[in-house]
């Protein structure tokens, strides 16, 4: 089991909210509203945490192990959008997320293979690293800077989690593990050609709610994701490439091979899926 390992690991660097956020250096003149604004989105984006962790126990009902870690990431993840609205109740209350705002990212995702969304949550927390720290150089205020920082720093830790758990699917499941992986990782690591920035929380999960069925379709103001990526911390090609680098990079280590580019990543892809093709026969 992985679950008891990851539980000390994450234990032992947990920080604190009131004794690790330097709530006493705050600057009023250094947050602005437009900026106090971004905080309030990113809380409640952070809250949709609350419905993943209902579709990761619902999907993954055969693995105990993973779903116990659940509690781990769950609890830090609630913890992130806790530490944001905290930051609002102090410092702009009239901007702090009412419980109805909250509770509209909860809604029920479709069920999909969970190979496939583990890796898309791997892909989903080296994205939200490098969003947070791009955030926190944008930010001005002190407090705030460090929040985003601390939290970019939790979202490393838990995507080197998941893929813990890649690395057991992959012993456990072979090209089954692969070719999932290796799907999801070419859609990932190709946000430059989509209109939309690619992250869980900004993908289509509920048919039947269709088009309000992603978790930014549904905060007070969908349009704040780009709005934010592009014109406020300018999270730009040159920073969507360490995105990749980092998911191209992780996915060599993992399938024993090196990728460069994303075209080379597909092309192993490919390759994974006519082996398994080729296999079906045999099992038949």
């Amino acid at each position: 089991m992985l679950y008891p390992e990851l539980f000390k690991q994450l234990e032992a660097v947990r920080w604190n909210m009131e004794k690790d956020i330097p709530w006493d250096q705050f600057d009023a003149a250094k947050l602005t509203d437009e900026q106090a604004q971004t905080i309030k989105m990113n809380a409640i984006t952070e809250w949709s945490a609350l419905p993943a962790t209902e579709m990761f126990l619902r999907d993954n009902q055969g693995d105990s192990d993973f779903s116990a870690f659940m509690s781990v990431w769950f609890f830090e993840e609630q913890k992130h959008s806790l530490v944001l609205m905290e930051y609002l109740r102090r410092f702009r209350p009239e901007l702090a997320p009412t419980e109805e705002e909250l509770h509209e990212v909860r809604f029920e995702f479709d069920p999909a293979p969970a190979l496939e969304t583990l890796m898309l949550h791997f892909c989903g927390e080296i994205r939200l690293n490098h969003w947070y720290r791009r955030a926190s150089e944008w930010h001005t205020e002190p407090v705030i800077k460090k929040i985003y920082d601390t939290l970019s720093k939790d979202e490393a830790r838990h995507g080197g989690a998941y893929l813990r758990y890649m690395k057991r699917a992959i012993q456990n499941a072979g090209n089954e593990a692969r070719a999932a992986f290796t799907k999801v990782g070419v859609l990932m690591a190709s946000a430059r050609r989509t209109a939309q920035a690619l992250h869980p929380t900004n993908l289509h999960v509920n048919q039947a709610l269709f088009p309000r069925d992603t978790v930014q379709s549904r905060l007070p103001n969908p349009e704040w994701l780009e709005h934010w990526l592009d014109q406020q911390i300018k999270f730009d090609a040159v920073w969507e490439g360490k995105v990749v680098e980092r998911i191209l990079h992780n996915l060599s280590l993992l399938m024993d091979r090196s990728f460069k580019t994303v075209q080379e990543l597909n092309r192993y892809r490919k390759e994974i899926t006519r082996e398994q093709a080729a296999a079906a026969p045999s099992a038949a």
